[in-house]
This record gives structure tokens, C-alpha cells and sequence, in this order.
């Protein structure tokens, strides 16, 4: 079956193009032109990914993506006319998976789009997994490929899709020192670029959802490197 992805814009241009190239590569897509209507029509299952325009009136896309992360974990792009560090910063911190600033290619969105689905779904081929769907448990950390959910001892901890491909990497070689570059490659597959930033944020609401169920430790900062796992125990010293 076809993904079915959402696109949340008021410009019905760039809506428009959006759909274009997606239906093209054969998805299937709705659209919403404010972020009332994204809310009131968005229903848990009924979306693969949501594409979101962070600068509408009213209710903007951070607003949409808060009301949205609530009820549902769906894989969201922001879209933004601005380029600012902080925007990027804390779209990725209410949770959304990947940031593309206008004006866009539609070919490198199209890519963005298909990376992250790839993420959100099982996947049977990839260079940072096994060929195994078996769970990975390291200290307090266990990991189930099958469902694609993370628990921190009895917690719940609840990633995107993205974050959840960034700590598989860590678990699966935890005496390993990740590169930027190689986090990149296990988030967003090949031929996708990222700024370092990007994983940085990521890196960072990995751990700040950790922390909401006490673990404190989880990735470690190798200065002038990347990040590795941290101590096998998640807690702070």
C-alpha cells in the first residue's frame, strides 16, 4: 500500500508542489491549509508522515506538532522560510524528525521523506543493524527491533523514528565511537546531508527523554569526535 502522507501549508502553491513530487514517487497525500485543520482532521494510524509549515497564522506548525505528539509518535518534516539555529532547535525538541528550509528542492524532500519512512518502519537492511529482529539490552536500556519501542528498566521511552535508528546504532557497537557522519548515515540512509547540528539535537532529545525516567548517563560526548554509549548503568555518577 501506498504511504499516505499529509501535507499542513497555507500557501496552496507550495502544497501543490509538495504533492506532486510525492504522488510521482507513489504516495498517496492529503493536505490541510491551517494548523486547526491538521489538528481537528489528523487521527492516530490514518498518517504515515506529516510534512508541516512551522510559519502559519493562527496556529502555527510548533503548536500543531505539540498537540500532535501527544496522541501520536507519526514521523514529522518541518518546513520553514527561516533558517535559524534555535528554530531547527526546538522543532526537534517537541519531536520532530527532520527540518528543510524554503525555498526547497522537491527532489531533496522527496529523499528526506523517504529516509524517514524507511526509519519508521522495520527495516531488513541496514548497515548499523543485524540481520536479527531480536531486542538489544544493555544495563537498564532494552531496545525491540520488531516493535520498535525502547524501555529504560520498567519506563517507556518514547523516540521518533529517527532517534530511535540514532540509539540502535549506539547499542548495537556500545564500545564504538560514532562520528557525526556515521549517525547521519544510520539516521537518514545514503545520500541524505545533515548539518552536524541536526544529530546534535537529536543527541539531545535522546537524552532529555532518558532523563524523564531517570536515566541520566545514556550518551556519552567524545570531544572532537562524536558520541559513543555511555556507562552500562544510565544513571549519573
Amino acid at each position: 500500500m501506498a504511504y499516505k502522507i499529509l501535507v499542513v501549508d497555507d500557501e496552496p502553491h507550495i502544497r501543490d508542489v509538495i504533492c506532486f513530487a510525492l504522488e510521482r514517487e507513489g504516495m498517496a497525500t492529503s493536505t490541510a491549509s491551517n494548523g486547526a485543520a491538521a489538528v481537528m482532521n489528523f487521527r492516530p494510524g490514518n498518517v504515515d508522515l506529516i510534512i508541516l509549515d512551522i510559519g502559519m497564522p493562527e496556529m502555527d506548525g510548533l503548536e500543531v506538532c505539540r498537540r500532535i505528539r501527544k496522541i501520536s509518535p507519526c514521523p514529522i518534516l518541518f518546513l520553514s522560510a527561516r533558517d535559524e539555529e534555535i528554530d531547527r532547535i526546538v522543532g526537534f525538541e517537541l519531536g520532530g524528525d527532520d527540518y528543510v528550509t524554503k525555498p526547497f528542492s522537491p527532489r531533496e524532500l522527496v529523499a528526506r521523506v523517504k529516509a524517514i519512512l524507511k526509519r519508521s518502519t522495520k527495516s531488513t537492511s541496514d548497515s548499523f543493524e543485524t540481520s536479527s529482529s531480536r531486542d538489544v539490552s544493555i544495563g537498564p536500556i532494552t531496545l525491540s527491533r520488531s516493535s520498535r519501542s525502547v524501555m529504560f528498566e520498567d519506563n517507556p521511552v518514547n523516540l521518533t523514528a529517527l532517534e530511535f535508528s540514532i540509539l540502535e546504532a549506539l547499542l548495537s557497537r556500545p564500545d564504538m565511537v560514532f562520528e557525526r557522519g556515521q549517525l547521519m548515515q544510520a539516521a537518514y540512509g545514503h545520500n541524505v546531508y545533515v548539518a552536524d547540528r541536526t544529530i546534535d539535537s537529536h543527541i539531545r532529545n535522546i537524552r532529555a527523554k532518558f532523563a524523564e525516567v531517570g536515566g541520566q548517563a545514556v550518551i556519552a560526548t567524545v570531544h572532537g569526535v562524536g558520541f559513543k554509549l555511555a556507562r552500562s548503568d544510565g544513571r549519573s555518577p
